[in-house]
């Protein structure tokens, strides 16, 4: 694969971003991050895109590195950077479709929020993950820090800011941080199968009710909105579908309608 800034394809009801700089450790710049940001405008706008993967080319790579974050270059020429760098994992958080981070190699500094935004990780035994914002003078921007106490907790996300140390995959997985952490020869297949299962469910159940659930996480609970949501599922065919499927013990056939 070529390197350069990150590319999508689509394959029926499946989007793939794939971070492609393995030879400067998938580090971002500037226009990979306005690439991204175009990326996931595309994606919003089709409907029949049900599952986003994020994946990254680690080819060539004596260690496996998915990112190693924003390239610190970029701090030369502004210094409000981080700022914008936040945009980033924001807009991939509020994607309508499911997300997945297929997590095939270590992942460090910015890139971790990337990470984070996605609604799933599916990670590679033996990588390490680390946040060295702190050792660089830094305070992390608000939203990467909600992340990070949503799905760690706060005594591993003061581990991980305020030491700056390397932290195996494995202690994150223990915390329930992972969808799956599996090897080498596991990772497409459960990949896959992740997808597989997603793809089977009812698209406006599933993205209304991430949308519900990412608002309550970060304190914006609006119980007539999520009723709305409710309402809307309750007068869909998917539902008409699922429960005549559920009678009629068979796999349904949702239309997303």
């Amino acid at each position: 694969m070529t390197e350069g800034s990150p590319t999508l394809t689509i394959d029926g009801a499946v989007a793939t971003l794939t971070l492609r700089r393995p030879s400067l450790r998938n580090s971002l710049t500037d226009a990979d991050l306005h690439a991204l940001l175009a990326h996931f405008d595309a994606i919003q706008k089709s409907s029949a895109i049900h599952v986003v993967v994020l994946r990254a080319d680690t080819m060539g790579q004596k260690q496996a590195v998915f990112s190693s974050g924003y390239n610190v270059g970029g701090f030369d020429n502004d210094p409000m950077a981080p700022l914008f760098f936040e945009q980033i994992p924001e807009a991939l958080e509020r994607l309508r479709p499911i997300t997945i981070c297929a997590l095939n190699g270590s992942v460090y500094g910015g890139a971790t929020d990337l990470v984070l935004a996605c609604d799933f990780i599916v990670a590679q035994h033996n990588m390490t993950w680390r946040m060295p914002a702190a050792a660089l003078g830094l305070h992390y921007y608000p939203s990467g820090l909600r992340r990070y106490v949503n799905r760690f907790g706060l005594q591993m996300s003061k581990r991980a800011f305020l030491l700056g140390q390397s932290i195996p995959y494995e202690a994150l997985d223990k915390l329930g941080g992972f969808e799956a952490l599996v090897s080498s020869d596991e990772f497409e297949s459960s990949v896959h199968n992740l997808v597989s299962t997603l793809t089977g469910m009812a698209p406006i159940a599933l993205t209304s009710t991430k949308k519900s659930l990412n608002e309550i996480a970060a304190g914006l609970y609006n119980e007539p909105a999520l009723k709305e949501r409710s309402r809307h599922s309750v007068y869909s065919q998917d539902f008409v579908e699922g429960r005549a499927a559920f009678a009629e013990r068979r796999t349904p056939r949702f239309t997303g309608k």
